[in-house]
């Protein structure tokens, strides 16, 4: 059983302590039966409409529920950790309702959250979050996606986007695109997209080492109304950023909630493998792995709930902590499941054994939302630029 001492530290509270309770019991009756790793695009659909059922997904968008709810990051984390526990797909179907609709929750209008946002809640619609290009991944600036003017009220988008999660599936799309023509980032704008939208299509489908629903967006000649953009004209770098700087910090707690899992594994296959007269977990060796690995995650659950207080505390912005928390909690998680494959032996490396399942899980959680290079870049910048910076005035807080 995984460890929950962490639910006592100062940076949880009762109600989430209730979430991880009750998100806990219900995945261990539910999401088994709901994963079929064989078909991604139906175990995805299947989980969205449960967690809808169940209410989970109204932390994705609470102001369906509530008007004037913000995102609540420590929620988002404790969910992301306890459904990565029981299945990354699981985390996978909830993380992307919450990511999907993120502007729209940070910056979107009443009447597009009224639009949007209440089926995401209920499950009965599936969003997505389409950034990346070929050649704009970690470099936003590099998109070349378009939206050009077409009268007042519309614009018409031409381009491709790629790696898009939920890509197939989704029933609504986030989409960058630059206005007009030029370089950098002051002239890119986000728009809501709906599936079958004419001039929308999905190019191809991308497999993937662990399956999840990807693909590849086409969009030609696509007219969208001006009211299905979010914010104003050119805001759309602002708004991908700070979306990310609140669901990194949960990309973190996704690798913590695998990493908890291949621990709890790895302790039960050393306590009871027969080796050597004893068992497993006699060997010093053995034990020094185990004590590792449990160092190892309360590490990275220090750095995820510390970035994810932050936020729900105020802080207009923590790229530095939501990079640190991302960072190390997924590079941790790829070598606690390491670890664990090594208990494992032979059978660790077995298709579909819980450790291998693992295994191909955690790798693209070390890339998406900023590989951990980008996120060394950004921790660099931010210290340097805090270096720079003049003092705060005394007694003054900072984040």
């Amino acid at each position: 059983m995984a460890d929950r001492s962490f639910l006592a530290w100062p940076f949880i509270d009762d109600r989430h302590r209730a979430l991880r309770a009750g998100l806990d019991a219900w995945a261990a009756a539910h999401v088994p039966g709901l994963i079929d790793h064989h078909d991604a695009d139906g175990s995805c659909r299947r989980l969205v409409a449960a967690m809808g059922q169940a209410g989970f997904l109204g932390h994705c968008a609470p102001e369906a529920l509530m008007p004037g709810a913000s995102l609540d990051v420590r929620s988002l984390c404790i969910a992301r950790e306890t459904l990565a526990y029981h299945g990354g797909l699981a985390d996978f179907a909830f993380a992307m309702q919450g990511l999907g609709t993120g502007p729209i929750s940070l910056f979107g209008t009443p009447a597009q959250k009224a639009r949007y946002l209440p089926g995401v809640a209920a499950g009965t619609a599936i969003a997505a979050f389409a950034l990346s290009e070929a050649n704009a991944g970690s470099d936003v600036a590099a998109m070349s996606t378009t939206a050009t003017a077409d009268g007042p009220d519309h614009v018409r988008l031409h381009g491709e986007k790629t790696w898009i999660s939920n890509g197939g599936i989704a029933d609504q799309y986030i989409v960058f695109a630059r206005d007009g023509s030029g370089t950098g980032t002051r002239n890119i704008s986000a728009y809501i997209i709906e599936a079958g939208q004419p001039g929308f299509e999905i190019a191809a489908r991308i497999d993937v080492t662990a399956p999840h629903p990807l693909a590849t967006l086409r969009f030609r000649d696509c007219k969208v109304a001006t009211s299905q953009r979010i914010g104003a004209s050119g805001d759309g770098f602002r708004i991908a950023m700070a979306t990310l700087d609140v669901f990194r910090s949960t990309v973190g707690a996704a690798a913590l909630g695998l990493a908890r899992r291949a621990l709890d594994e790895a302790l039960d296959r050393a306590a009871t493998r027969p080796m050597q007269g004893g068992v497993l977990a006699d060997l010093q060796l053995t034990q020094a792995a185990l004590a590792e690995s449990a160092t190892d995650i309360d590490a990275a659950a220090l750095l995820i709930y510390r970035a994810a207080w932050t936020k729900d505390q105020g802080a207009a912005r923590i790229t530095r902590e939501a990079a640190m928390a991302k960072m190390f909690a997924t590079e941790m998680a790829q070598r606690v499941i390491d670890r664990a494959i090594q208990i494992f032996g032979g059978e660790g490396v077995r298709v579909g054994s819980k450790v291998e399942e693992l295994y191909r899980e955690v790798r693209a959680l070390r890339i998406y939302e900023g590989a951990t290079e980008v996120q060394k870049v950004i921790i660099a910048r931010a210290m340097l630029a805090a270096r720079e910076a003049p003092p705060p005035p005394a007694g003054a807080t900072t984040h």
